[in-house]
C-alpha cells in the first residue's frame, strides 16, 4: 500500500473514541452511541479499582496476569481514525496477559495504532519511584510508551521507545529521567520535566514515526501484537 493510498474512513469509530475518552461528552446523549458504548464497556472507573500491589521496591499498577473485566473500562483504543486514518487496534484480556493487537495502515496518511487509559482520578502519585517497568512479549516491532502528567486530551506526553524480540518476554525499564516530552510526534523542548507525583494516563503505541519526522526503523504496516503482563513503578 503506497503512502498516498486511501481507504474509507469510519466516522462511527471516530465518535466512539471521542466519547470513550470524554473529549466531547455531550455526544453520549445520542441513543445509538449509548448502545455502542454499552457493548464496549466504557463506563468510568475509579482509581481505587485499578489493580495495585505495593511492594518494597515495586508498585504494581496494572496486573494482567489475573485481569479483571473492569480493566476494559480503563483502557481503550486510540488509533489514527482521529486524524482520518484507518488503523484499528483492540485491547484484549487473555489468560495470563493483556494483548494490544490490531492492524496498522498508512492509508489516508495515517500510520499509528494505540491503546490509552482514561484519566486516573485522582492522578497517580509515583514520587519516590525511579520509573515505569513493563513486562511484555512482542513481535519484533518497536513500540512507544507514553506518560501524561496533565488531564488534557491533546497535551504533552512523555514518551519512551522500546524494541521487542519475537516470542520473548522482556522487562522494559523506563526511567523518568529518560523520557522525551513530545506533542504529536514532535519534541516539546520547552516542556517541563516529568512530574511523577501527578500522572494522569498511560498509552502504548505502534507508529511509523519516531520523533520530529524520523521513521520508526522497525515499522511495517499490517498485523501486530504486544502482550502485557504487568505495568509497575520501580525504585
Amino acid at each position: 500500500m503506497s503512502e498516498k493510498s486511501f481507504a474509507p474512513w469510519n466516522i462511527g469509530r471516530f465518535i466512539c473514541t471521542l466519547v470513550f475518552f470524554e473529549t466531547v461528552p455531550f455526544l453520549g446523549n445520542f441513543g445509538w452511541i449509548r448502545q455502542v458504548l454499552a457493548r464496549e464497556s466504557t463506563q468510568p472507573i475509579a482509581q481505587n479499582q485499578l489493580q495495585e500491589n505495593t511492594m518494597t521496591s515495586e508498585r504494581r499498577i496494572f496486573d494482567f496476569i489475573q485481569p479483571s473485566e473492569d480493566l476494559l473500562k480503563v483502557w481503550g483504543a486510540l488509533d489514527d481514525v482521529v486524524m482520518g486514518g484507518v488503523s484499528e487496534s483492540q485491547f484484549q484480556l487473555m489468560p495470563g496477559a493483556a494483548v494490544f493487537t490490531g492492524n496498522v495502515s498508512i492509508a489516508n496518511s495515517g500510520g499509528f495504532a494505540s491503546v490509552r487509559t482514561r484519566n486516573f482520578q485522582p492522578p497517580l502519585n509515583l514520587s519516590g519511584y525511579a520509573g515505569i517497568a513493563l513486562r511484555v512479549r512482542g513481535d519484533g516491532k518497536r513500540y512507544k510508551f507514553f506518560i501524561r502528567t496533565d488531564d488534557r486530551w491533546d497535551g504533552v506526553g512523555y514518551a519512551y521507545s522500546f524494541d521487542t524480540t519475537p516470542a520473548t518476554w522482556l522487562t522494559i525499564k523506563i526511567p523518568f529521567s529518560d523520557v522525551t516530552p513530545v506533542a504529536r510526534a514532535k519534541t516539546a523542548s520547552n516542556a517541563p520535566a516529568i512530574a511523577p507525583e501527578q500522572i494522569y494516563s498511560f498509552q502504548l503505541m505502534l507508529s511509523k514515526f519516531e520523533y520530529d519526522g524520523a521513521l520508526n526503523p522497525q515499522f511495517s504496516p499490517g498485523r501486530f501484537s504486544l502482550e502485557i503482563e504487568s505495568i509497575s513503578a520501580y525504585r
